[in-house]
């Protein structure tokens, strides 16, 4: 008899808003380690807070033998930290979701989380699993998430008193557009209607445009130029933004899969530089071990924040004990290259935003847990020429009251003290783009391109009387990393020679950030522009578990036979 699951699935027909006037939508974050949630009370945000009056909960799922549902760290009190990190607690879900197992963030995580995470190295989903009663109980992140935003959904109904469908969802901006179709999912899996999936930096702008409201009715207020920093457990994003009026505009944004977890991952692997072999067996006494030394580096790494050393003394079983104070220019060393990376991530938004000058910023706005340690706020503030931040915004708080904020305009909320009267411009975070030329990688959509946004651009046949072609769209990520988002086939090409068809691809991302793309195929010469073949249009990503071995069959299988060739003189 399988076991009872702790959430429901709801139906898209469920999930479909009803004609009556909406509730106002609840603002929910989802960190690496902490979640949130808040909601827009008439005047002005309110932090919802637990049983135990905490507005940041703990994002984790413990897997208990004598319940029939897992419990999350939303409603419930682990009696210490060490019970989280014995095997049956599963947690760092947002760092993972959407990620295959050729990812080196997942091969990281299956050697310094205290669980189950196997990977094949072949491209599809990693195997994750918490050890219950000596035996392992396989989950996947999508369901974490979901057990998660049952909980938060379960609080919201129960202070609110009324029932709770409609959730702004705040995300990272380094989230791949899988990563995005997978949260959605966990959300539908929690009888949730996602109205907007939010980057974290956009919902921090909304916040912050708010604050530079002018205090008197029709002034307009000057412009003021800001630099978002947000590093939290698991991600970095930094974005320009212009805010005039209420307005905020996005001038560029750039993110990337780094966070606290690498700086504890390296400091764990520079305490313990055998950790790898030393807990590769994941049983009940490797699990615990690192458990312990994972606390203890955590506990570490924050009390260096504010105090120049600290001492680490613990004993991980089989005669490995670990007794030596730690600096903070240790600590900088260790961690050297993330605080490099994260400079570079600031500098190359500065230089897509096209400010002339860092004296232009105005204000220097960190977030995220992260922005609490000292070198990373003299990196930023550096750069920025600054001697300090702006003081006007709680940065474990601000991406949830913006995504609250978001909520009230989504669900069509009207405030005659013109708090709501506001608009943030957003731009997209990745290149789109589609397989041509060789096998190479042909962007149509550019980073930091506003949105909505539609491109089109013009292709042609790479070989004699080719009646067939394949469209396979992908996504740049991290490090010009390539995702396959979907692909389809455009058949029914008039045989001709090579570079008289003209293949049409246009890339449209709508208001709610869907992607659609659409092929169609003109003959010069016919007397018409109208397609010859019926239009495709592709709503992506469409690819799913195994995409990684599906791009590997797709370029086996067909090759360069169904190839295109980017037409220059239609570009």
């Amino acid at each position: 008899m399988s076991e009872e699951v702790g959430y429901t699935v709801a139906s898209d027909s469920d999930t479909t808003r009803e004609e009556t006037s909406p509730e106002i939508a609840i603002g929910i974050d989802i960190g690496t380690c902490q979640c949130s949630l808040a909601v827009w009370n008439g005047s002005q945000v309110d932090l919802i807070r637990n049983t135990r009056n905490q507005k940041l909960m703990k994002s984790y799922v413990t897997f208990r033998n004598e319940s029939p549902s897992p419990v999350g760290g939303v409603s419930n009190q682990l009696s210490h930290e060490y019970e989280m990190l014995s095997g049956a607690s599963i947690f760092n879900m947002k760092r993972l979701i959407g990620r295959l197992d050729t990812d080196p963030i997942v091969s990281q995580a299956s050697k310094t989380l205290p669980f189950l995470i196997q990977t094949l190295g072949v491209g599809v989903k990693p195997f994750i699993a918490a050890l219950v009663n000596n035996m392992w109980r396989s989950t996947t992140p999508e369901e974490v998430v979901a057990i998660y935003l049952v909980e938060m959904k379960a609080l919201a109904e129960a202070r609110l008193k009324r029932p709770v469908r409609d959730v702004v969802l705040t995300v990272p901006a380094a989230f791949s557009r899988l990563q995005l179709t997978r949260i959605a999912r966990s959300c539908a899996m929690a009888g949730l209607h996602v109205l907007r999936l939010m980057p974290e930096p956009a919902a921090v702008a909304l916040l912050y445009a708010q604050q530079q409201l002018p205090k008197n009715m029709g002034d307009s207020g000057s412009e003021r130029v800001g630099l978002i920093f947000n590093m939290g457990a698991g991600y970095c994003d930094v974005a320009i933004i212009a805010t005039a009026g209420g307005v905020s505009q996005m001038k560029a944004l750039a993110g990337s899969s780094i966070g606290g977890e690498d700086l504890l991952q390296n400091m764990m692997h520079w305490l313990v530089p055998e950790m790898d072999s030393l807990f590769s067996g994941r049983g009940l006494d490797e699990i615990k071990s690192m458990g312990i030394l994972r606390v203890a580096t955590q506990d570490a790494i924050h009390k260096l924040s504010f105090q120049p050393t600290v001492e680490i003394d613990i004993d991980l079983g089989n005669g490995t004990k670990i007794c030596r104070v730690v600096n903070v220019e240790e600590f900088e060393e260790i961690n050297k290259g993330v605080f490099e990376k994260c400079g570079s991530l600031i500098q190359q938004c500065l230089h897509d935003s096209k400010v002339a000058n860092v004296d232009y910023i105005d204000d220097v706005i960190l977030v995220g847990g992260c922005t609490n340690i000292p070198k990373l706020k003299n990196i930023v503030t550096g750069i920025c020429n600054k001697s300090e931040v702006y003081s006007g915004i709680n940065p474990m708080e601000a991406a949830v009251r913006g995504a609250a904020l978001e909520g009230a305009l989504a669900s069509g909320v009207n405030d005659s003290f013109g708090s709501l009267d506001l608009l943030t411009i957003q731009v997209n975070a990745h290149r789109l783009g589609i397989r041509a030329d060789g096998n190479g990688f042909v962007p149509i959509i550019d980073r930091n391109t506003t949105l909505p946004a539609r491109r089109e651009m013009v292709f042609t046949t790479a070989h004699e009387n080719q009646t067939e072609a394949l469209i396979v769209v992908y996504e740049e990520g991290d490090d010009e990393k390539l995702l396959l988002l979907g692909y389809f086939k455009v058949v029914g090409i008039p045989a001709a020679p090579r570079g008289v068809p003209e293949i049409s691809v246009c890339m449209d991302i709508d208001a709610s950030n869907m992607l659609r793309v659409m092929a169609g195929v003109v003959m010069p010469g016919s007397g018409t522009r109208n397609p010859v073949v019926p239009l495709m249009e592709v709503r992506m990503p469409t690819a799913d578990d195994g995409h990684g071995l599906c791009a590997e069959a797709l370029s086996r299988s067909f090759g360069s036979t169904l190839d295109l060739v980017t037409l220059h003189n239609k570009l």
